[in-house]
């Protein structure tokens, strides 16, 4: 994807006054950002052992099923592969040069375990892609892990677009060719967005669809009310409901957006009109396989895992109570948001880092952003689709632990999606908390140091954990162990984490330059 370039649209009172390109240092800046980006998820890939990864069993296994012409039946209804599982004891009792290609898995471990897999729950396009990188590589003469390895790198790469993404965003609303940069380098601060857009799931492509449907609302909401731009936006939003049933709560933001773009310039005929076309575009191009849903089996997103978790009663005695409810979900929600890895077992950053990171980023978020202004209108519809994840997931892991005993789905990931949404809405906080001049230039260069360094801890942690036996540093030991296991000769993995390295120093250096540059507060678009 290459940079967006600047054109104009109708504007608004929230609209940049004087439109122009982005400077040629902007963009060579975002592009080392980017490829930085791209880098570290690949780092992410090669460091998270396969199967170590959420779902990630599940995940490979269904793409493996379409590679292999499998049929997509119905929730619950389909069973990991013993191959799939064969290759998970292979890892647990072999050196990785014993380990079989995935045609000699299959030939060994043939049909389907006990073991349900819940992914049918989703639609198969996720896996449709899976199937082709699987096939474009010609997996069957793989070893396992280097078959499976594509998948996760056909995933870093789905997902390297998203600091652009999110410079594009917070610059067209911002006007600063610095926030932008700190808002893109603000993706490192959450380890575990890495850590799940580089493993194989249907997450990944989420991310990139969601981060494009989040630029395009942006750019309606700040002037550019084309019907082009609406027409794109709608067939965005049908491809990402396409994908996941996470998307689904893009679809009356998008609705929001739509209707409140141009408001004072557009009428409120016209923007209902073309409120009422995003919404049938988009239906006609991702609504089916809910409808389908909905008269197949009496619900829009039925649940996989019925069959793993089936509903029973609290033990006598015993009742639920909010106070439980929020415990778990407080602590689960904010440690797998910032970065808790690994499968069943799982290491974390450490419960108070990811409270206090959580409690800050809320405080100035709820504090600072919605502040009357010419940008409450943008931030109020922005604020729509991270509120919908939020409630959304809250009501489902209410039900679960109503149903089951267990407060279950509360993942910080599925708020994912949202994540350009929030950055957006976190660099307009911070510039109305911190005051103009030398304060928000100091604090423009310690956000840029500060975030990517809670990145590189999370990686710390996960490498030590993974391959080091959670002992801090690396110590010789686990480079033998990443040198038996791994899917890469430790030297590969070092290469990509040195140079991760030298690009986030680059973009620090970049940071604090745009000051000098008089980047700051620029009255300029991009889109």
């Amino acid at each position: 994807m290459t940079a967006p370039t600047t054109t104009t649209g109708s504007p608004t009172t929230d609209s940049p006054a004087a439109p122009t390109r982005a400077a040629r240092w902007e963009r060579i800046a975002i592009a080392v950002v980017t490829a930085t980006f791209g880098l570290w998820l690949v780092a992410w890939a090669l460091v998270v052992p396969v199967f170590e990864a959420p779902d990630e069993t599940a995940h490979i296994d269904a793409a493996v099923h379409v590679a292999l012409g499998g049929e997509w039946v119905d929730p619950g209804a389909l069973q990991v592969s013993n191959a799939v599982q064969a290759a998970k004891a292979e890892q647990a009792t072999k050196p990785a040069d014993q380990w079989s290609t995935v045609s000699g898995l299959l030939q060994g471990a043939p049909g389907p375990s006990a073991t349900v897999n819940q992914m049918t729950q989703h639609p198969p396009t996720a896996y449709l892609a899976g199937g082709l990188v699987l096939r474009a590589v010609d997996y069957g003469d793989l070893r396992w892990d280097h078959a499976f390895l594509a998948l996760r790198l056909a995933d870093a790469l789905a997902v390297t677009a998203l600091p652009l993404l999110v410079w594009a965003s917070v610059r067209r609303v911002t006007r600063s060719p610095r926030a932008a940069l700190v808002g893109a380098l603000a993706l490192f601060a959450t380890p575990e967005l890495a850590s799940i857009g580089s493993s194989v799931s249907n997450d990944a492509p989420v991310l990139l669809v969601a981060g494009v449907v989040a630029w395009l609302a942006t750019r309606l909401l700040t002037g550019d009310t084309r019907w082009r731009t609406t027409i794109a936006l709608a067939v965005a939003l049908g491809a990402l409901v396409w994908i996941k049933g996470t998307g689904l709560p893009a679809v009356p933001f998008v609705a929001v957006v739509v209707l409140f773009a141009g408001a004072g310039v557009l009428s409120l005929r016209r923007r209902v009109v073309r409120t009422v076309v995003a919404m049938a575009v988009s239906g006609g191009i991702g609504a089916w396989w809910w409808v389908h849903n909905w008269f197949a089996y009496g619900r829009v997103q039925p649940n996989g895992y019925t069959a793993m978790r089936p509903p029973k009663d609290f033990p006598p005695g015993e009742h639920p109570t909010l106070g439980h409810f929020l415990d778990v979900s407080w602590g689960t929600l904010a440690r797998t948001f910032w970065g808790s890895f690994g499968g069943r077992a799982q290491v974390s950053m450490g419960d108070l880092l990811t409270a206090v990171l959580t409690l800050v980023a809320l405080v100035v978020l709820v504090g600072w952003a919605f502040r009357r202004g010419p940008q409450l209108r943008v931030a109020l519809c922005l604020a729509v689709f991270p509120a919908l994840l939020i409630g959304i997931q809250n009501r489902t892991s209410a039900h679960s632990y109503l149903t089951t005993t267990e407060v279950a789905a509360t993942q910080g990931r599925y708020y994912f999606p949202a994540i350009v949404c929030l950055v957006v809405l976190s660099a307009l906080a911070w510039r109305r908390l911190v005051p103009a001049g030398r304060a928000r230039s100091w604090a423009a260069v310690a956000l840029a140091v500060l975030l990517p360094a809670v990145g590189v801890y999370g990686f710390a942690v996960a490498s030590a954990w993974f391959w080091n036996a959670a002992l801090f540093p690396v110590t010789g030991r686990g480079l033998l162990r990443y040198s038996e296991l791994g899917p890469v000769p430790p030297a590969v993995l070092a290469v990509v984490v040195v140079l991760v390295a030298a690009g986030l120093v680059a973009s620090v250096v970049q940071v604090a330059r745009a000051g000098r540059r008089g980047a700051v507060d620029a009255p300029v678009t991009v889109v």
